[in-house]
């Protein structure tokens, strides 16, 4: 019989060390409640606004295990009481889920504003990047510095604003993302079906409105993951075949928000679509030099409609994305083996690398 002192031929120590206590990662789940103080009837962006509770209970969930502790904490616009609620919890992350304040999607930055001040590490996009991008003329212009391809577009404050580019034409408020008054009659063929859309848009959005040329063709969804290098994330295409014949191909609000809808219905998405490799790769490379060109971080998504002629335009950048569990960037996630719990915590931890990383420039990898 062997030694006591041996198990399977490997010795014991005779002073054994105690394993250090793995830490647990104290998270705080921040979301907006402004639809509270609106209604399905009062609000175009309602349903939009108050998904976002429901995802943050998803997510502090998928965050409350041996590993990392989780608080939901609701910001109703009151930052001084967002601060002193965060020094009270000590998180050693905010996760950040909040995408306007006061109904107001252009105060979307504020709340990653405030937790950098307080030298708290906040998941996604920095506040400059986040501001930038709810301002989609902005969003256009520095795409173009970029050498980003993107449509031609104006905005147009008043509804005679003169006009001067071709039809077909997109019309969207100015400062919304997640489709916010996006309809089918938004894509107009003539000056006419032009001014009364951007007449609605200004009287229901209280905003400017982008109206850029209308790229008919197959529309491509990029996600990208990582910090500090972001990964591309395999492609997805919106399958517009179940739309009826004359609807125009775009993914509408009701497409995103009203599920068993028409819209929704006919906006099916498809992952690894059929596409040459040459022009696949083209697309994840625009895709990447359009994150770039906004300062997007740790995960995001662009869109993309490839025209017939090959050349894939670039017509949103999507900070913070949807990360509710049936959402596109959770789908190509799932596509490369990262399941939801599995992305959350991904995304907490580029958070927490950053309280002692240094502030390298941000790297891109475009292998998707």
């Amino acid at each position: 019989m062997g030694s006591p002192s041996r198990l399977n031929g490997v010795p014991d120590d005779p002073n054994p060390r105690p394993s250090k206590p793995r830490k647990v990662v104290r998270v705080a789940v921040v979301h907006n409640t402004d639809y509270e103080d609106a209604s399905p009837e009062g609000d175009p962006g309602y349903a939009a606004r108050a998904d976002v509770k429901l995802v943050a209970r998803i997510v502090a969930d998928q965050l409350s295990d041996e590993r990392h502790e989780s608080q939901v904490v609701a910001v109703d616009g009151d930052l001084v009481l967002l601060r002193d609620r965060l020094l009270q919890l000590e998180p050693d992350c905010v996760f950040n889920l909040c995408e306007s304040l006061a109904g107001d999607a252009r105060l979307e930055s504020a709340v990653p504003l405030l937790v950098e001040t307080l030298g708290i590490p906040c998941t996604g996009s920095p506040p400059e990047a986040l501001s930038r991008a709810l301002y989609k003329d902005r969003v256009k212009e520095s795409l173009q510095r970029a050498g980003v391809p993107t449509p031609s577009g104006c905005v147009l404050r008043r509804p005679d604003d003169p006009y001067d580019l071709p039809f077909p034409a997109i019309v969207k408020p100015v400062h919304e993302d997640g489709s916010v008054g996006i309809t089918q009659r938004s894509v107009v063929t003539n000056e006419p079906e032009l001014r009364a859309v951007v007449a609605e848009t200004l009287a229901v959005h209280c905003q400017p409105a982008l109206v850029e040329q209308y790229v008919e063709g197959r529309e491509l969804n990029v996600a990208m993951l990582g910090f500090p290098t972001a990964r591309v994330l395999p492609l997805c295409e919106i399958d517009f075949s179940e739309l009826p014949e004359e609807a125009p191909r775009i993914v509408s609000y009701d497409a995103k928000w009203k599920a068993g809808s028409i819209e929704d219905r006919g906006t099916r998405p498809v992952h690894n679509p059929e596409l040459p490799s040459a022009l696949a790769a083209r697309v994840r490379r625009v895709a990447v030099d359009a994150f770039r060109a906004l300062g997007l971080r740790d995960y995001g998504r662009v869109d993309i409609r490839l025209a017939p002629s090959g050349v894939p335009y670039v017509i949103d950048v999507n900070p913070n994305c949807d990360l509710s569990p049936n959402a596109g960037m959770a789908r190509a996630a799932a596509a490369v083996g990262i399941d939801y719990a599995a992305l959350l915590k991904l995304v907490v931890r580029y958070a927490v690398r950053r309280r002692s990383a240094s502030k390298a420039p941000l790297s891109m990898s475009r292998k998707g």
